[in-house]
């Protein structure tokens, strides 16, 4: 059986925060999801404004290990990996290392 395309997601949440998921299905409809109150336990009390920033995977594993490393990152690492700044994202990878 072959397995669904996996998208791992950066959402902006209303009140600034980012939230960090993952879901088999495309991101506007996760975004609907999560905007009728039907998103992950997190989002439930905060609404979503918008998916920010998206990564097609082609497993469910590969998925969830990109969501939990997504998780652990800075929001500063997460800003420059939405703005696509590739630079800058390696420049906070290396503070980081130090």
């Amino acid at each position: 059986m072959a397995e669904s395309t996996w998208h791992v997601y950066i959402a902006e949440l209303a009140d600034g925060r980012y939230y960090v998921g993952m879901t088999g299905h495309p991101p506007p409809y996760r975004e609907r999801e999560h905007r009728l109150g039907r998103g992950g336990l997190f989002t439930r009390g905060t609404a979503v404004r918008r998916i920010l920033w998206y990564e097609s995977l082609a497993t469910r594993l590969q998925a969830r290990q990109r969501e939990m490393q997504l998780k652990r990152w800075s929001r500063a690492k997460k800003q420059a990996l939405i703005a696509e700044d590739m630079t800058r994202l390696k420049d906070l990878s290396r503070c980081r290392g130090r």
